[in-house]
């Protein structure tokens, strides 16, 4: 799947799932859904499938056994859920290709940090003082759940500190599913101050990591974390960064103006990213400005897709 072609990735289902006139103000956040409107996250992938996307990432990021019993949800109806973020997916998949598009498209199970279950913007910071043996008992669960639910692969995003990240390498040794592994960072650092050569070494060795980058982090971080990924890994780089907004985690709410620019993307391309979308605050607008930078014989897809969303008012 990661080799020599980019491919784009979706934006922020989060952003999306807003416009469409979803309240996600509660701790579940988008994983809400998956429970009280599932078709809604169809939409939201389609909507990215149709700006010219080939991978939807799934509404699993704060999914967790944990999280859900906060809400009274048992454990056997979160597998159900986490299971089903992969079914929306493949449906969404299904829709885009009965539109009319006949390219390759993937769905990526997400598995966010440990810090998007406490709510409180832990995924920021990392160092959560938990041991590596702890955080994988944490994650084990679920992941092992996702990986069988046969997405095309894992998401492993977000992920602020490399102890965190030590841990999920080892489950995604053991399962069986390529992976991404993408680090929030800030700089040259991760979130929680480490260096990014020591973060992406950890996947050189791990076959079952197909790509290692950032996510969730400022669009001018992200050129010189391609560089970083590629020399310490010699995986293929995936870079997904946020619009440039920081997120205030006591109002719940994004601060200050977008610099996400996707005339960025042909940089990163030449830098070696290989996997290329946007998080939280890129909509499908920006991901289709962003496919027709990549490539241009994309382009018939990225008018069709935006006069696909003046067809349905989205």
């Amino acid at each position: 799947m990661l080799s020599d072609q980019v491919l784009v990735l979706d934006g922020g289902l989060s952003n999306q799932l807003a416009a469409q006139g979803h309240d996600l103000s509660d701790e579940l956040w988008s994983a809400r859904l998956l429970r009280d409107d599932p078709e809604a996250i169809v939409e939201a992938h389609l909507a990215y499938f149709l700006a010219g996307a080939s991978v939807a990432i799934t509404s699993s990021y704060q999914a967790t056994f944990e999280g859900f019993a906060k809400h009274g949800i048992d454990r056997d109806e979160t597998a159900r859920l986490l299971r089903r973020s992969v079914a929306l997916g493949r449906e969404a998949v299904d829709r885009a290709r009965a539109s009319g598009i006949d390219r390759p498209m993937w769905v990526a199970a997400s598995v966010g940090p440990y810090g998007a279950m406490l709510a409180d913007g832990s995924e920021y910071r990392g160092r959560y003082g938990l041991s590596v043996d702890s955080l994988e008992a944490f994650h084990r669960p679920r992941m092992e759940v996702l990986a069988d639910a046969r997405p095309d692969l894992l998401a492993v995003e977000t992920i602020p500190d490399v102890d965190e990240a030590r841990a999920l390498v080892r489950i995604v040794s053991d399962l069986g599913v390529p992976a991404w592994l993408a680090y929030s960072i800030e700089g040259a650092l991760t979130r929680a101050g480490q260096p990014l050569g020591e973060a992406f070494a950890l996947a050189a060795d791990v076959p079952q990591i197909v790509g290692v980058g950032v996510n969730c982090c400022l669009p001018e971080d992200v050129g010189a974390a391609v560089g970083a990924a590629a020399e310490a890994s010699g995986k293929p780089v995936v870079v997904y960064p946020n619009s440039g907004e920081s997120w205030d985690a006591q109002a719940r709410s994004w601060r200050g103006r977008s610099t996400f620019d996707p005339e960025r993307v042909s940089a990163w391309r030449e830098a070696g990213a290989r996997l290329i979308g946007g998080c939280c605050r890129v909509g499908p607008d920006q991901i289709a400005q962003l496919a027709a930078v990549l490539n241009d014989a994309g382009e018939g897809d990225v008018r069709a897709a935006r006069r696909g969303r003046v067809a349905k008012g989205t």
